[in-house]
């Protein structure tokens, strides 16, 4: 029987996860280094404390632990972030917050509910590949914008807007990542973060603005105000929020969330009613439990140390291996480098001989709506150990020398 006839237009247009796919790679082969999914540090879970926790919770003294909860998320949770929000500057109420099954789930939120087939969606060159995907799969028509040193260009974002405009195509939103972002780890300057605002008014559009690691800044504590949210200077409520506790906890708890203007908010429920209900309650009970308990705030201080170190081991090995045929700006914070190569080197044609060499990363072109950056590649640092991300890039080096038939790198 041939399926692809029952396919709806959207099924058929449905595009699996470049990163998913470095993933499912890795997972099959154990011996590979992966720098591809921007996964945690298993140094980065607080295991006794969440054994604790487990414990406590498991205990059948509260039979409500393990049923369903309601849409919105775990009433104590909701109201916790209230305060989570305030402390990032952000002024919301728990008819405001949405929690999510992760920060993906929020991406297919705001396709069910935002956007109609043909609707335009602005999005940074390169931008997030989860959200090229929700949003595609939501047959949005995805425009770039490129990128400077601090974040997006915003005269390209300008003149982009009044293009569309007089082609009488319809912006719905910009979707960014303004703190280290996926996939470059650019930070969009604050003076920039208030333009956007203004941008956004003017135009009369959403900010869609994805933070999921505003917290893992590694330079000092003065980061902490460069990291600022868009939401947080929003009084017309223009700009819905997704964060998660993926990068901090841990991703297997999938618990994020959604700020939104209430009237958004109680649609996104609606809709995810249609999806799964709720957001599994164990998972939020322990979420909440750690950062009642003080895990949460305890825990932080140690991953950026933890992240600034991987990220210093990975760019002196990318120094040594590579000298200077690879280029690349030194994040602030966040899990990724975004390395680019010599002109007329193809990452994406290079990774099949990365792979015999047992490495593997994620090919920038992934991350371009336009079909650019075919020089370009991610890197996370995030997961692997500091002697495999020495080795790993070694291996990478050499599969770089295989394709060009370059000389080593002096060391």
């Amino acid at each position: 029987m041939n399926y692809d006839t029952l396919l709806s237009r959207a099924g058929e247009r449905m595009q699996q996860s470049a990163i998913r796919q470095m993933g499912t790679v890795a997972a099959q082969a154990p011996d590979i280094i992966s720098f591809a999914p921007g996964y945690p540090s298993p140094e980065a879970f607080a295991w006794s404390d969440y054994q604790t926790i487990a414990a406590r919770l498991l205990s059948g003294r509260d039979p409500t632990v393990l049923q369903y909860g309601p849409t919105r998320g775990y009433a104590p949770l909701v109201e916790l972030l209230v305060d989570v929000l305030a402390r990032r500057g952000i002024a919301a109420t728990v008819e405001d917050i949405q929690i999510t099954t992760g920060s993906q789930q929020g991406l297919d939120l705001l396709g069910r509910v935002l956007l109609d087939p043909g609707d335009v969606v602005l999005v940074e060159l390169p931008s997030y590949t989860g959200a090229i995907t929700a949003f595609r799969n939501a047959q949005a028509a995805l425009v770039g914008v490129p990128q400077e040193p601090d974040g997006l260009a915003l005269d390209a974002l300008e003149a982009t807007t009044a293009r569309l405009r007089r082609e009488g195509r319809r912006v719905k939103f910009l979707y960014v990542v303004p703190n280290f972002q996926n996939p470059t780890g650019l930070l969009i300057g604050l003076e920039k973060r208030r333009r956007l605002l203004d941008w956004a008014a003017r135009h009369d559009v959403l900010i869609v603005e994805d933070d999921p690691y505003g917290d893992l800044y590694f330079e000092d504590q003065a980061s902490s105000a460069d990291t600022r949210p868009i939401k947080a200077d929003d009084r017309e409520g223009r700009v819905v929020y997704l964060s998660t506790f993926s990068k901090t906890l841990a991703p297997a708890f999938r618990t994020a969330w959604m700020v939104a203007p209430a009237p958004l908010a109680a649609r996104f429920e609606v809709a995810k009613q249609t999806l799964d209900l709720c957001t599994g309650s164990f998972d939020q009970r322990v979420v909440y439990e750690a950062c009642r308990d003080g895990v949460l705030d305890r825990h932080v201080p140690r991953l950026r140390q933890l992240y600034r170190r991987k990220r210093d081991v990975m760019e002196q090995a990318l120094a040594e291996r590579f000298g200077g045929a690879a280029r690349w700006r030194s994040p602030r914070g966040g899990f990724f480098l975004w390395v680019t190569l010599p002109d007329g080197i193809d990452a994406g044609a290079l990774l099949p001989r990365a792979l015999a060499h047992r490495v593997i990363y994620v090919a920038g072109q992934a991350f371009f709506v336009d079909g650019s950056g075919a020089s370009t590649l991610r890197l996370a640092f995030s997961l692997a150990d500091d002697a495999r991300i020495v080795e790993g890039i070694g291996r990478l080096a050499t599969a770089f020398r295989e394709v060009t038939a370059a000389p080593p790198a002096r060391r």
